[in-house]
């Protein structure tokens, strides 16, 4: 199982970025995929979780300002971020469980200034 995570870049306070997580093989029996994130020093930690029924859960630092999606015809689940702010900065990944095991990509940059 490969996941590629892309759509990290650059952006001011204030901006927007959607990130993509292409994942081979087919999403439609995983029952549940995730976005987290990491800056430099930290633990990894969960942004988002979006379930086989699409029900979501979000991490409360980014409520109102984060939207996960997927795409089961196109095995992608996206991250739409809005209103960023610096303390968003980090390396974001992509992670689903196949079974027993977890699986990552390997993780898109964003950085937002200030």
């Amino acid at each position: 199982v490969q996941l590629r995570e892309s759509g990290g870049g650059l952006v001011q306070a204030g901006g927007s970025l959607r990130l993509s997580c292409v994942v081979s093989g087919s999403i439609s029996g995983i029952n549940f995929m995730r976005w987290y994130r990491q800056v430099p020093g930290n633990d990894r930690e969960m942004v988002a979780s979006i379930f086989k029924g699409g029900d979501t859960t979000y991490a409360d630092f980014v409520k109102g300002r984060f939207t996960i999606s997927r795409d089961d015809a196109k095995n992608t689940v996206y991250l739409q971020m809005n209103s960023l702010n610096p303390e968003d900065t980090g390396v974001y990944y992509c992670n689903i469980w196949r079974g027993p095991l977890p699986y990552w990509g390997q993780g898109t940059q964003v950085t937002v200034s200030s």
